[in-house]
This record gives structure tokens, sequence and C-alpha cells, in this order.
């Protein structure tokens, strides 16, 4: 096996695909001890780059910030980071995010050693070498870990470890906030508590808010506190669902949360329900018991991984699996009913 000593790890969004190469970076530290590793990331979405030992160092690439620059500003920003990359000296970088901003990122790292995963897409194949696996028809994870299988790493399949961050601080701010927001502390702990979150990257992968609110509805009057979550964006659903719920033990933490604190919230929940978005791997990295909605995305290929305790409702409608960011037919996910989540919910919570 090559020994590296100084490597470059692409993997800068989404939330959902930064914790997905959690289990790729723990076996990357493995195979090599001695090494500076080098996480290349978005601004928005370092809160869980995997502290030292694992990762040594971050470099930012604030795409928000860059999209509002002029020309020359642009230029000059790729020269300062073509510049901080080379002076890095990488003896390997690894694209595991496949787009053609990150064959940029590669390309500009100045080293000639670079491999990716084996669906390289808008041409960044032609800047590094595609890795295609034994698993490349599984579970995004896998297809991650194929490329630590290649460098040299003995990963038995479904065996993974999630290298996750100390969230003691962050359970602490969180308390307070739910105090703050009408959850009483029992005997000086939170009561028992199911986490729903709303939102989602595609408009076709959210499940409707009347849904989410009868959901509420039904595991408040099972004798516990529902939290909504998610981030800014998914306020103004979290604001629909608490007014339609009409429950004072419906809990809207919708955009009131850190990166850290909406894992740590996660972290103490019961149960965690929600359709495929970033937290919901947050949730499966925990071991949380879960339950995920499907409907346009496939869970075999980006569902929860890793988790003995998750149960994936699929869709009913014929076109599930369509991979539709728009629809005007769109009806996949107003098709799951909220009493045969709730069916499931119960069963979680008697286990």
């Amino acid at each position: 096996m090559q020994e590296y000593k100084n490597i470059l790890l692409i993997k800068m969004s989404s939330l959902g695909d930064v914790l997905h190469t959690l289990p790729f970076a723990a076996e990357l530290r493995k195979l090599y001890p001695k090494a500076k590793i080098t996480w290349l990331v978005h601004p928005q979405f370092a809160g869980f780059v995997p502290d030292p030992p694992v990762i040594d160092e971050v470099i930012y690439f604030d795409k928000k910030k860059f999209n509002k620059m002029g020309l020359s500003e642009k230029w000059q920003y790729f020269c300062e980071l073509k510049e901080l990359l080379h002076s890095k000296h990488f003896d390997l970088v690894l694209d595991m995010q496949g787009l053609f901003k990150s064959a940029v990122m590669a390309a500009m790292s100045g080293c000639d050693n670079r491999l990716g995963y084996c669906e390289l897409r808008e041409g960044s194949s032609f800047v590094s070498k595609a890795i295609k696996g034994n698993h490349s028809q599984e579970h995004v994870i896998e297809r991650y870990l194929d490329v630590a299988r290649y460098l040299g790493a003995d990963v038995p399949v479904g065996e993974l470890d999630f290298p996750m961050p100390d969230l003691s601080k962050e359970t602490e701010s969180l308390t307070t906030k739910l105090q703050e927001e009408g959850m009483p502390l029992q005997e000086g702990n939170l009561p028992e508590y199911v986490v729903l979150v709303p939102g989602a990257r595609w408009e076709t992968k959210e499940w409707p808010p009347s849904h989410y609110a009868e959901l509420a509805q039904m595991i408040v009057e099972d004798g516990r506190y529902v939290v909504l979550a998610g981030g800014p964006d998914d306020a103004a659903k979290g604001a629909v669902i608490k007014e339609i719920s009409k429950c004072d033990q419906v809990i809207d933490m919708t955009g009131k949360t850190s990166l850290r604190e909406l894992a740590a919230l996660i972290k103490g929940c019961c149960v965690y329900i929600s359709a495929d978005t970033g937290p919901l791997h947050f949730a499966a990295a925990l071991k949380k018991p879960l339950v995920a909605m499907y409907g346009p995305t496939k869970a075999d290929r980006t569902g929860p991984y890793g988790s003995k305790n998750s149960t994936v409702l699929v869709s009913p409608a014929i076109c599930a699996g369509c991979l539709k960011k728009h629809c005007e037919k769109w009806h996949c996910m107003a098709a799951i009913e909220a009493k045969k989540v709730f069916e499931i919910y119960k069963e979680k919570v008697k286990s």
C-alpha cells in the first residue's frame, strides 16, 4: 500500500452528502494514521466535518459569497484559493463530490494524483480517476467506501463508523431554547419528544404540512411532545404546521437552532420522522429510531444507512422513484397517509 503524507478530501455539499462521507473519512484516517488530511467544504456544511484526529484541517469554498461577486472579484477569489491549495503540496486528492465545481478544485490543487468515486459527473471524470468497486450499485456510502477499499482498506459492508462531535454544549443551549419555547422540564429533564423535519431540498420530496399537522396531533394525543425542526428555509412550513395542529405540545424550532443544536435535538428525541432530507442522516448516524418517507428519490441509494432501527415508507404511487425535482402532477408524497406513519411510530416507541 502506498503511503501518502498530505491528502485533500473534497466534499463541499450538501448536509446529507457530508454525513454520508463520514465513514469514508474514518477509514481514510485508519489507512493513513500519520498523514495530514484536509477537507474542502462549503462553510454552511462544515459543522459536521470531523474534528482531529480524523480531519486535521478544513478549507472553505464559500459558494454563496462567490455567487454574489463580480467577475474580477471571482477571479481574485480563485487565484487566492489556488495559491492556498498549491501551498499545501497535496500528494493525493479525493474528489468525493463528482461535479464540475469539485473537479475545478481538484485541478486547482496542483496535485497530479486525483481519484474520485464511481459517479464522476459534469466532466469531473476528465480530471480525476473514477474508482468503480464491487458496490457501485449499492448505497452511496458503500460507493464512497469503495474508494477506501481501492486504497487498501478492509471495510465489511454495513459496518460503519460515523465520527460525530461532542454535542454537550449544544445540548445545554438547546435545552434552554426548548424551555423558552414552552417545553417544561420534568424532574430536571426534558420530557419525551418526537422530532419532525418538514423541509427538503427538492419540493417533490416534501410531505404536505397538513399531513405533518395530522401526525403531530396524533403523537400529542399519545402523550409526547412534538418538536418541529429544520433550517431558516423551513420556518414558514413550521409555522403552518404549528397553526394547523393547534397543540401547545407542538414546539416549533424551525430556523431557531444551529446545525449542531439540530443534531443535539435529534440525539435527544425518542423517534425521528421526516422525508428524504439532510437531518435524516443525523438520525441514522446517531442510531435513533426513525421513520423516513420517500417519493421521488430511492432509499436503496440515498436512504438512512447504518441504523437497524430505521423504517423507510415508500409512496404507493406508481411513479415513485422518478427522481424528478419538479412535477406538474406531483402526488406521490401526499399518498403517504399520516395514519400509516403513526402506526410505524407506535411500533418504534413500544420496542
